[in-house]
Parts: structure tokens; sequence; C-alpha cells
């Protein structure tokens, strides 16, 4: 009976793939779930088969078992079905050729990504507080372009430390990668680390020849509050070096988002909102409207990636259907890369299978938008 128990338990575990989690800790369950997928199935295949050689055999647990393996398994067959078209769609949304490197490659699941050194720079210093970026550059010679990164972290915890992998990834294919940390709330408010992106870029600027950036080829990529934070940059600063900006799982209306709470089991979204834009919507409504990114779309905003999972319980999808709409409005170049099974935070797997989707639409896009040849591994 107790194999019968443990199965049943992987049993409850793997609805984590289909269903919003409930409660704060059920989520990070959910993002190893469905983006260490191998793991889960491996675990109760093994669990299946010892009723092969115990007394009593039990063909109820048995039945059970092979049903929760392939509900464990069901993420990497939706990523293979999301991944059919996507080398396509993201050639017709970008104008550019499709690649010919695979979206979803099923060896990569077995693998761990790989980290690369960078440098630790100060980009920017203030009467109190001096702020400091790492640096990961491109392994390729001559001018290359820079992706700024911005952390998540409700706008008040996080660090430019935050999934590496991928800026380690980026450098490898040719980018200089700036992993930024910025003033964060309750202390710094909206729009202070947007200032710390401006700021960022005259750094940038000021360094290029020493840094080897190509000054005309910036793209921001910001996670959750990372992703508010350059959204809203990317639509105001107006910077002619911008040429893009990439939105993982990020809060584009802050006054919709504000109107519908999260979760308090697992964030207080209404508190975390009102410590980074300084009192509720009824106090400062017109905050709330200026932090707003897709309020500052129009003709003239930078192409945009959008990513987000249709599981996400911090930041819900509804924030990246109200910016691709409003992006469809005025034209801009833009895609929507929907994952049906993923959570807040799914990318912390580079080589899960929402890490390896997204991995490709991010590469894909700086390959348009900056016009840079793709470069091998």
């Amino acid at each position: 009976m107790i194999r019968f128990y443990l199965i049943l338990i992987f049993f409850l575990i793997s609805f984590l793939s289909f269903l919003d989690a409930p409660e704060y800790h059920l989520w990070l369950l959910a993002v190893g779930v469905t983006e260490f997928p191998l793991i889960f199935a491996g675990i109760t295949t093994l669990l299946t088969l010892t009723g092969f050689w115990v007394q009593k055999y039990q063909f109820a647990g048995t039945i059970l078992g092979i049903v929760t393996v392939i509900v464990f398994l069901s993420p990497i067959m939706r990523a293979w079905w999301v991944a059919k078209d996507l080398k396509q769609d993201l050639a017709v949304a970008f104008d550019t050729k499709p690649e010919g490197v695979a979206p979803l490659n099923f060896g990569k699941l077995f693998s761990s990504a790989k980290n690369r050194s960078y440098q630790t720079l100060t980009y920017v210093s203030y009467p109190d507080i001096s702020l400091t970026l790492d640096f990961y550059p491109a392994q390729a010679a001559g001018k290359r372009p820079c992706v700024i990164v911005v952390h998540g972290g409700s706008w008040a915890n996080g660090d430019s430390k935050q999934v590496p992998e991928l800026n380690s990834y980026l450098a490898a294919k040719g980018y200089n990668v700036a992993a930024i940390n910025y003033r964060m709330a309750p202390k710094y408010q909206t729009p202070a680390p947007v200032e710390d992106i401006a700021a960022t870029l005259a750094y940038m600027r000021k360094h290029a020849d020493e840094l080897h950036i190509d000054t005309n080829n910036f793209v921001l990529l910001g996670r959750s509050a990372g992703a508010q934070i350059t959204l809203l940059a990317a639509y105001t600063l107006h910077d002619k070096g911008l040429k893009g900006v990439v939105d993982f799982y990020g809060p584009a209306d802050m006054v919709w988002g504000y109107s519908i709470p999260s979760n308090p089991w697992i964030m207080d979204s209404r508190k975390v909102m009102d410590n980074y834009i300084g009192g509720s919507f009824k106090q400062v409504p017109q905050k709330y409207y200026a932090c707003s990114p897709l309020e500052f779309v129009n003709d003239q905003s930078v192409p945009t990636l959008i990513i987000h999972g249709d599981n996400d319980v911090l930041v819900s999808p509804e924030h990246s259907r109200r910016l691709n709409e409003k992006l469809q409005q005025f034209g801009i170049k833009h895609y929507w890369l929907k994952l049906p099974w993923a959570t807040h935070g799914f990318d912390f797997n580079l080589n899960g299978p929402g890490g390896q989707l997204s991995t490709y639409a991010v590469e894909t896009f700086l390959n348009a938008v900056t016009n840079t040849s793709p470069q091998t591994l």
C-alpha cells in the first residue's frame, strides 16, 4: 500500500502541469514539475516498476503510475506542439528567414546550461547609493550589440545574479550582456528604475570602445517586475539606439493589475504595487497610469517580444493579452509566445520545455532587430 500512496501523491502533484498553483510553495513546486518533467516522470516510473517485484502486485497502482508519468511528460508534448510552428511564426512576425536550429531539442532536456565569467562594474553613483551591473562580454570580434537585463522580484527583491545561464548563452552567441541592479522599493519608487536604465545606456555609450559595444544596437530584457521596467523604459526613453524589448511575464497594465489582485496565498500584489508606486490607486491614480507600459505604446514604439505562461499565478497572462492588443492597434512588430503549461519563472531551467522555446524566441528576436548573423556555440 505504501507504493500506491506514493504514486497517488505524485499523481496529485502532476496536476500542477495543468492547474494554477493555489499557494506560494506549490507555485515553486509547479516550476519544477513543468520545467524538470523528466525528474518527476523518472521517479514515478521507478515507483511504478516496483510493482512487478513486490509480493502482492497492485494493478491499480500500476495504472495510476502510468497515467501520472504521461501527465508529467505533458509539458514536453505541449512544447513540441508550440515548437512546430514557432520558427515560421517568428520569421513572419519580424520579417526574417526561419533559422535552421530547432526550437525544441529533446536531448537538451537531459543537459544543464553553462555559466560564463563576467565582470562587475559600477555604472552610476547617486548621493545615497551606487549601482552595479554584471557584464558578460560577447564571444565575438568587433563591436557587438548589447542586451540590458533587468531582474524580477516584485520591485523590492532580487539582483543581477538571477538566471545567469541566459546571459552566458547570449554572450556565447555574440551579444554583450549587462545584467543590472537597480533602485528598489519601498525606499525608491517609480520611475527610479527607468532612470537607472537611462544611466546604464549612458554608461555603455561612454565605455563603448573598451567594452566593444555597438551603441546603435541595444535591446532591453526584463522578467516579471523587471519586464514592467524595461517595457516602460523602451516606450518612454525614445533612445535611437534601442532596437527592441523582451518581456518575460511582465505586468503591462498597472491600472488593470491593481483592480484584479493576485491570490493572497501567493503574493499580496496590491501591497507590492503600493510600495513601488507610492500609494493605492485611489490615492495616486495618475502614477498608476504613468507606470503602465501599454499607455505609452504608439506607432513609433520598438519591436517587442512577449513571453508568458498560461498558468502564471503571480502576473496574469491578461497583461500580455492587453499589451499584444495595443501593439496590434499601432502596427508594431511583435510576437506573443504563449506557453500553455508554464507558470511564473518557468525560464529558471534554460533547457526545460519553456526555457528552450523562450531562449530560441529571444535569440531569433535579437538577431532580427539588431541585424546580427546567428552565431554557433
